[in-house]
């Protein structure tokens, strides 16, 4: 049975649905565009929680007819099958009711910045961080998401120090968010010559793209500083001052953007970069201040959390959040991550019941 506070929410959510519905018919709102739109969204926000709860309360009643039927000798092998049934119906439409009544993250549609640096292990750490911007740019591919690199550090052999990309797409936060993290490989690296497994890391940081509007900057408290870019090994590959470096004073958070041939291109990308990074930086900053926990989210902002290990020689990728294995390191690595994520997603879900009212 739902919890009668859950229940008050959603009797109050059906009496809303209903005043809605009756204001749609109405000749004052139906001249007044904007007014119909409003609540023409407004109602379709609320549809699918107020026709789930609709159908558990039917079955509810159904069962109480169906317990009444028990007292038939006549019907009692029938009403203990359908009380059977329609038992299994109400746990499922209680658990859809439940977490359609989670708070929703607002940012889940909002397209997504991806940054991922090498960690621990020189250029075997940089070579990873290479794989996982090819994993997470053929699951973008997967999904129908664009995907463009923003700033790249790259390295000698073909790795990257650091890089960072836009994911533009519906609903890439909701599942992209999950990535942050520590992910760490073990294999036998191109450099070693003796055969031998290293393990090495990179890190992964996920943010929700901004919009300027979001966020208010005073311009005064940007520091932007142009210098001629340069390629690996420091050789320049532009004799004027494209490349672009913002650092905001107040918090000294500084993106550099250097891969357009544009100052003004670079300039755009960096401005960009940098409302994700300090959106990111003031929401935990009042998180922490309200000391809010993280307990029923599945490590969706702990950066130093080791999250995730791909073991080559076994073939294997485990997500230590939720202990699971999966001998698809190939497959995972081609960007088929829905399996994990769809795990996640669960994971994360099952959680926030447990502390539901």
């Amino acid at each position: 049975m739902l919890p009668p506070e859950l229940e008050k929410k959603l009797e109050a959510l059906e009496k809303k649905y209903e005043e809605i519905q009756n204001k749609l018919t109405s000749q004052e709102v139906l001249q007044d565009r904007r007014e119909f739109a409003k609540l023409s969204k407004e109602i379709k926000d609320i549809r699918e929680v107020v026709e789930t709860y609709r159908k558990y309360k039917k079955i509810q009643k159904d069962l109480e007819d169906a317990k009444e039927l028990l007292k038939s000798e006549e019907f009692e092998k029938l009403a203990k099958e359908e009380i059977k049934r329609l038992e299994k119906e109400a746990e499922e439409t209680e658990r859809r009711l439940r977490v359609l009544m989670l708070p929703k993250d607002e940012r889940d549609e909002k397209n997504v910045i991806i940054e991922i640096r090498a960690g621990v292990g020189g250029e075997e750490a940089a070579l990873f961080v290479a794989d996982l911007l090819n994993m997470y740019q053929k699951y973008a591919e997967e999904k129908g998401w664009k995907f463009t690199i923003l700033s790249a550090n790259r390295t000698g052999l073909g790795g990257y120090k650091e890089v960072i990309a836009l994911v533009e797409g519906q609903g890439a936060y909701s599942r992209l968010k999950y990535e942050s993290g520590v992910h760490r490989v073990q294999r036998i690296p191109r450099t070693e010559s003796g055969g031998r497994i290293h393990t090495s890391t990179a890190t992964v940081a996920v943010l929700p793209e901004v919009d300027e509007t979001e966020l208010e900057i005073n311009p005064q408290d940007l520091k932007i500083e142009t210098f001629r870019a340069s390629g690996a090994g420091g050789q320049y590959v532009n004799t004027t001052e494209t490349a672009v470096r913002v650092t905001h004073i107040p918090t000294g958070i500084t993106v550099v953007c250097q891969d357009e041939r544009s100052q003004f291109q670079n300039k755009q990308k960096a401005l960009k970069i940098l409302y994700a990074r300090l959106k990111d930086y003031y929401e935990r900053q009042k998180e922490e201040e309200i000391a809010k926990e993280r307990k029923t989210q599945v490590g969706t902002g702990e950066r130093s959390e080791k999250i995730r290990t791909y073991n080559f020689p076994q073939g294997r990728v485990t997500d230590h959040r939720i202990n699971l294995t999966l001998y698809k390191l190939s497959d995972i690595l081609e960007g088929k991550l829905d399996e994990i994520i769809e795990a996640l997603i669960q994971h994360d879900i099952d959680e926030k019941l447990k502390v539901q009212v």
